[in-house]
């Protein structure tokens, strides 16, 4: 089965959520907007995607996943798609639903840490909202942040033992996109993170736990992993930590 991602070259995004979903199960992808135009690729290819391009059906925006003649857009959604045949969670519909509901409230996490630098609108250059940022910052660091990390503290403490997981007792794709998203606070709040990591103790285990995970680690050291930059989701600004 060929599947091939769509998603802006350049950054982390959205997508990689899904990159790290392949890279930990060891299956090839293809990764369209980092292929060269000449074969295909770019950010040419992606916008034609979500403009429907050959499929007949437009995408809001990026990831999209090709498997065959079927499209699958947003995070959640694709990854629901992958999880079982991946091996990234349990052939249980219970555990299913319980991943995809925390999969979902993620995605709510990341667009609260997207809007903390573009509280206004995405159309502006951060420099042009800084003042309504450094509000918005302000009230995430103090109590949104908390609130979340907080949440998924509790769910692995539900799932205590020496190795917990998100999702019954073994690893899954959240424990994947968790991963992603505590890195990416790390560098976006380093002082925040410091102040805070000290009172989440499963939280901070799951991540260096999925981050020496062998397949996972390799991709992490390599150039196909797309280093945190000013132009991601995840975006370090003084200002807006704390």
């Amino acid at each position: 089965m060929r599947y091939e991602l769509y998603y802006w070259p350049g950054i982390q995004g959205r997508g990689e959520f899904v990159r790290l979903a392949f890279e930990d199960a060891g299956v090839e992808y293809v990764d369209i907007g980092l292929l060269p135009a000449a074969q295909g690729g770019g950010a040419g290819a992606v916008s034609e995607c979500l403009h429907a391009g050959a499929s007949g059906q437009p995408h809001f925006a990026p990831p999209v996943l090709k498997i065959g003649e079927e499209m699958i857009s947003q995070v959640a959604n694709i990854l629901l798609f992958l999880g079982p045949r991946l091996g990234l969670i349990a052939d249980d519909a219970a555990l299913q639903r319980r991943a995809h509901g925390l999969q979902l409230t993620l995605s709510d996490f990341v667009a609260e840490i997207h809007d903390t630098h573009h509280p206004i609108g995405t159309s502006l250059y951060y420099e042009d909202q800084r003042d309504e940022a450094q509000r918005r910052g302000k009230l995430f660091v103090q109590e949104r942040l908390p609130k979340f990390l907080d949440y998924f503290e509790r769910v692995l403490a539900v799932n205590a033992g020496s190795e917990a997981y998100l999702v019954g007792g073994a690893h899954s794709y959240v424990d994947l996109s968790l991963f992603q998203v505590m890195t990416g606070l790390r560098y976006a709040f380093p002082r925040a993170m410091g102040r805070l990591e000290p009172e989440l103790p499963a939280l901070v285990a799951l991540v260096d736990r999925v981050g020496s995970r062998t397949r996972l680690a390799s991709y992490l050291m390599s150039e196909r992993r797309q280093a945190f930059n000013p132009s991601g989701i995840f975006r370090h600004y003084s200002e807006l930590d704390g």
